[in-house]
């Protein structure tokens, strides 16, 4: 069953069989002698007004998910529908019309603002190139009033970016993105760069500016206990694929592929008598190749409930439950 298909027609953003390959070369002429597989054949939707967590290992995709989505990346097969317009098919013209609509939050602050500019400029250049604003004066006085927002003084407008701390930068950052009243935002690793203080502020002026603005988020990160806070909907992304897609209360309370069991049994918690009760599921190995995928079910070479036949066929993305699906031979026994 196609899992972007059967969903509601509430979706602000609809991916359709999305792969993105990159060449691997060899040899003195560059010869292609393979492809790295980092999105491989994948559909989802994100509901307007919603936040949709991607989850995952580090190199399983989902940065270049993000990516080609807001087509900052070439894809190499399938489409992306913002509010029913085809991304990959737009002009120019239809593509900065585009940018303004969609945006992103880079997850390293650092070295995602340039360092020549003052915060004044680095927020507000957008909205003179997209003719947002009319006048330097008109850019001024709108960029104090979205730094505002996001928590910063209009002094600071005047700094540059060393002069703040690193949630500093990454309020400034949410400014830039807001600037040109965007209605859907990739947020890729927004704060795992952040202390686990300012992460909270952080998360939370993102649902406020969420319950204000009616963003709609693509929230990308490895950390299960903010996306849990955060999200929606949550994806569980492995190997360039998404083995199981569901709302939050359904990933977290009675998640179906052994995968997303792993992920939730590693994750920490606060409670002493549920850690000293907890079972832990251990995956074996390493994350294959994407260059070199596993045939059939790509998690078979570790998981602790692999068959046969996960070895030798693909498994179908099923509906598990309504609005929950797995990409699992296995998922109904496993319960």
């Amino acid at each position: 069953m196609d899992m972007a298909a059967s969903q509601d027609d509430t979706a602000l953003v609809e991916v359709n069989s999305l792969k993105k390959y990159f060449p691997i070369q060899a040899g003195v002429l560059r010869k292609t002698v393979g492809h790295i597989r980092a999105v491989d054949d994948i559909s989802f939707r994100v509901k307007r007004g919603r936040t949709m967590g991607l989850v995952g290992e580090s190199g399983c995709g989902k940065t270049t998910t993000g990516r080609v989505m807001l087509r900052l990346q070439a894809p190499t097969e399938g489409s992306v529908f913002f509010d029913g317009e085809n991304v990959f098919e737009a002009d120019k013209h239809q593509m900065k019309n585009l940018r303004t609509k969609m945006q992103i939050i880079f997850q390293d602050p650092y070295s995602s603002l340039n360092p020549r500019l003052p915060v004044r400029e680095i927020v507000g250049e957008a909205m003179l190139q997209h003719k947002i604003v009319s006048s330097k004066q008109e850019m001024k006085d709108r960029v104090i009033d979205v730094i505002g927002k996001c928590g910063l003084f209009p002094e600071q407008a005047a700094r540059y970016p060393h002069q703040f701390s690193g949630g500093q930068r990454q309020r400034i950052c949410i400014a830039r993105a807001l600037a040109v009243d965007p209605e859907f935002i990739v947020c890729d690793e927004a704060v795992s760069a952040l202390d686990v203080s300012i992460q909270s502020q952080i998360i939370n002026l993102l649902k406020d500016m969420q319950d204000d603005m009616g963003l709609t988020f693509l929230f990308i990160s490895h950390d299960l206990s903010v996306v849990k806070f955060i999200s929606d909907d949550v994806a569980v992304m492995y190997l360039g694929q998404i083995v199981e897609y569901g709302s939050k209360s359904q990933i977290f309370s009675s998640p179906a592929h052994p995968y997303t069991k792993a992920l939730l049994s590693a994750a920490p918690l606060s409670d002493p008598k549920a850690r000293a009760t907890k079972k832990r599921i251990i995956m074996e190995g390493d994350v294959p190749s994407p260059a070199n995928p596993p045939s059939g079910c790509r998690f078979h070479t570790r998981c602790p409930f692999v068959q046969p036949m996960c070895k030798e066929a693909v498994p179908e993305n099923k509906e598990y439950e309504s609005g929950h699906f797995v990409m699992c031979h296995r998922a109904e026994t496993l319960q």
